[in-house]
């Protein structure tokens, strides 16, 4: 695919990188010059790699700070836990939403 660089980032981020790092919103997504000219079935190909990504960056963060040392000594690792999952149950809530979209 083409190098087409987006906002502030410049060229560290095109379509490729922003589905490695896990990027799905299709707002976002959108504003690749490759998004636009890909079929809607690639489209979401590309949206379930993304997501399969951020799950993954999400859990590999949940263990990192799950397995910080005298965990139980910091109450703001529980919180910074609890936002991780929010996120991974959220990213859960997007997913359903687009499957369905995607799927009309």
């Amino acid at each position: 695919m083409a190098r087409t660089s987006v906002g502030n980032l410049g060229s560290l981020v095109n379509l490729d990188k922003a589905i490695e790092l896990g990027e799905y919103d299709v707002n976002y997504l959108s504003r690749f010059d490759e998004w636009k000219e890909l079929p809607r079935n690639s489209q979401w190909q590309l949206i379930r790699r993304a997501i399969r990504n951020r799950k993954t960056l999400l859990r590999v963060n949940y263990a990192e700070i799950f397995n910080q040392l005298n965990f139980s000594e910091k109450p703001e690792l529980a919180k910074a836990l609890k936002n991780v999952e929010k996120q991974l149950k959220k990213l859960n809530e997007d997913e359903e939403k687009l499957q369905i979209e995607y799927s009309i």
